[in-house]
């Protein structure tokens, strides 16, 4: 296949970064979403740079030649993202000036310098600096007496040039230089004194209080110049699991090394002095090509909070509450209502509450015999780990299989995993080579003289706060058919096995790529002989050079096929002769699209599947990853409607042009839908009618 027919993961995650910063111009978002959204823009980058350009610079290193999908080496890949970073990053801080601060300004919002500063705010910023910057301020000097200090990863420092007023004319080289990291423990940003709300709010960066006094932390010298600089070191953690003995102490040490990761992008204010900025690059090890010079704050990450605060509840979208299941609602048995038949729950718009509350009831029931889990990235203060634990002290069988490979989460899994342990769970640290991905929960009851099992299956983390940003689907069922690969599964994690003989589930990396290779051929062979193919599929990410090859061959042979790819999409559509019957759609809105559905039309008996992977060769070739099909007609059709919806969105839609670009959707004659606007509504009225019938069972 023609390597222009392909785009590589990383151009596209930067195409997807580059939809979530139209948000953040976007006029119609409210204006604290629109900080927030920029400040998202600004903390996916950060993870991009960690990860993403990290891993080509180690490629380049070792001499690693070998082309990409799209026929570029590492080297032509890296000059191709640093051009487009670099832009990317002079949008971000346009849109900041240019648009939202006049915005700001129209609300009565104005960020405000140290020179800007009235009488009585000056005295304030005087006051904060002497009670609570100066006592966890800590100059270090750069001189030849000492080596360049360690400069923390994805933090702010103040670069102050000095002089020495007794020494007289210095030479250029003998300048003094020191840098001051800006302490997290203190807001970014400080709120000016006001007396009433209808005044202005003045608000004033923390740095733009500590310079002006930075003098107090040189005694006897003069402060020439501050500028501002912050660097973004490797992230990727390098471990050799085949040779690890103990993967728990092999990450714990990665997880120290990785405050050292070698430097691999340096941004500076651009009022930095050029003496200043070479010893920084010098110390540093960088190149001017990976130097980002910037106007404005740097770290736009601290917008999240700021917009956050709660004097700005009116410029933004309200929080959404999520609702409690219909299904579930007014139940005291709820392992009766998943006897009952298979239940689906879509989050964050009907509230995960109810799989806590699964687990926490397994914790508790007297007829619980075992739990079995796993987890990949969990929450810093988990319900779901506490009713874990309450099940071990229980005495129940609890076994948990935490994921401590889950990049970024690792020092946070660590800790769970020694806290279950010490409950008395059994805990299972991962596989050599394999990440744990898939999301299921096993929970074998005594009912009756018998056993029963009930499973959650799942398409996102057991995490109770992303369950509140990301769209995911999880289903709950007793069917032994699907308890018995469940529980071979977890078996299979836990022991030994190469067992491939499903009955429900698909199982990677042994079987899936090979079954959504079979369904991709089946809708082909359909077409063939004369019937009619579909595919429709939503995902996070489509990068598997594999299925896309296929899916342009299913195009070709006249197979419809829709699909929604949030993030990262390799594929391209509409390409006359190509992949004329592919349409690309993706969602950015107020929630993050998470869920993976997989439908394929099957000559009319119509399947659905849910899965924890995306079209990704790291999930279908070196994870853990299920995808379980929904087989009950209700739910079915509770999955068909999730697709025609998001399908149908007019407003937070984008579709994927044939050289790879995106456009919204043209609204002329259409009417205005927001899908996630309409599930929240959805999702509220089914709750109120449940909430009314049980209301009228107790004849209130």
């Amino acid at each position: 296949m023609r390597e222009d027919l392909y785009i590589n993961r990383e151009k596209s995650w930067l195409d997807f970064n580059d939809r979530v910063l139209e948000e953040a111009y976007d006029k119609t978002n409210l204006i604290m979403d629109r900080l927030k959204f920029l400040a998202i823009t600004a903390s996916n980058l950060d993870e991009f740079f960690m990860v993403r350009v990290a891993g080509l610079m180690d490629q380049i290193n070792v001499g690693y030649t070998k082309k990409g999908i799209d026929g570029k080496t590492p080297a032509e890949t890296l000059k191709e993202v640093t051009a487009i970073t670099q832009e990317m990053m002079k949008r971000q801080y346009s849109c900041l000036s240019k648009s939202l601060i006049p915005e700001l300004a129209q609300q009565g919002i104005y960020f405000v310098e140290y020179e800007d500063l009235t009488g009585e705010e000056r005295a304030y910023a005087d006051d904060y600096f002497r009670e609570f910057c100066y006592p966890v301020l800590t100059p270090q000097a750069l001189d030849n007496s000492r080596p360049f200090p360690l400069v923390k990863n994805n933090q702010v420092y103040l670069c102050v040039q000095l002089t020495d007023p007794e020494a007289g004319k210095k030479k250029e080289d003998e300048e003094y230089m020191a840098i001051l990291e800006i302490p997290r423990v203190l807001d970014r940003i400080v709120m000016l004194p006001h007396r009433s709300k209808k005044e202005d709010r003045r608000y004033i960066f923390i740095e733009d209080i500590i310079a002006p006094h930075a003098k107090a932390l040189f005694p006897g010298y003069e402060v020439a110049h501050v500028s501002e600089f912050r660097i973004t070191r490797n992230g990727d953690l390098d471990i050799d699991e085949d040779e690890a003995e103990d993967l728990l102490i092999e990450i714990e040490k990665s997880i120290k090394q990785r405050k050292w990761g070698a430097c691999i992008k340096l941004e500076v204010t651009r009022d930095i002095s050029k003496r200043a900025k070479r010893r920084l690059m010098e110390n540093l090890e960088i190149s001017e090509q990976d130097v980002y010079s910037l106007k404005g704050k740097l770290d736009l990450t601290c917008l999240m909070k700021f917009q956050g605060r709660p004097e700005f509840d009116g410029l933004r979208e309200a929080v959404y509450t999520p609702v409690p299941s219909a299904d579930f609602y007014g139940q005291e048995d709820i392992f009766a209502v998943i006897r009952e038949r298979d239940r689906l729950l879509h989050h964050p718009y009907q509230s995960f509450e109810t799989v806590i509350d699964f687990i926490r009831r397994a914790a508790e029931d007297p007829e619980v015999l075992a739990i079995k889990q796993t987890l990949y990235r969990v929450s810093g203060d988990s319900p779901i780990i506490a009713a874990l634990i309450r099940a071990a002290e229980n005495g129940k069988q609890v076994t948990v299989l935490v994921e401590l490979k889950a990049r970024f989460d690792e020092a946070n899994n660590i800790v769970w995993a020694k806290k279950l342990e010490r409950a008395g769970c059994h805990v299972i640290y991962g596989l050599v080579g394999l990440k744990i991905h898939c999301k299921m929960v096993l929970v074998v009851r005594k009912e009756e003289d018998t056993i029963r099992r009930y499973v959650h299956l799942g398409t996102g983390n057991y995490n109770d706060v992303t369950a509140k940003l990301y769209t995911d689907i999880g289903m709950f069922t007793a069917k032994e058919t699907y308890c018995s690969d469940v529980s071979t599964l977890f078996n299979l994690l836990s022991g030994y096995s190469r067992y491939t003989l499903w009955e429900k589930l698909e199982v990677a990396p042994t079987t899936l790529r090979s079954a959504f290779d079979a369904m991709i051929v089946r809708e082909i062979k359909n077409v063939e002989a004369g019937g009619k193919g579909k595919i429709v599929a939503k995902m996070n990410s489509l990068i598997d050079e594999k299925i896309i090859d296929r899916l342009y061959e299913a195009s070709q042979a006249g197979v419809e096929i829709r699909l929604i790819v949030r993030g990262m999409c390799s594929l391209l559509p509409g390409v006359p002769g190509i992949s004329d019957n592919i349409h690309v759609t993706s969602i950015v809105g107020t929630f993050l699209e998470h869920s993976r559905i997989y439908y394929f039309y099957n000559q009319g008996a119509e399947e659905y599947y849910l899965s924890s992977a995306d079209w990704m060769q790291r999930n279908l070739n070196r994870r853990i990853e299920t995808l379980f099909p929904v087989e009950e007609a209700a739910l079915k059709r509770e999955l068909a409607h999730i697709l025609e919806t998001t399908l149908a969105d007019t407003v937070k839609a984008r579709v994927m042009n044939p050289d790879g670009s995106y456009g919204r959707i043209d609204k002329r004659g259409k009417a205005q839908l927001s899908c996630q606007v309409q599930f929240c509504e959805e999702a509220e009225r089914a709750f109120e009618e449940a909430r009314e019938r049980e209301r009228l069972k107790k004849g209130e």
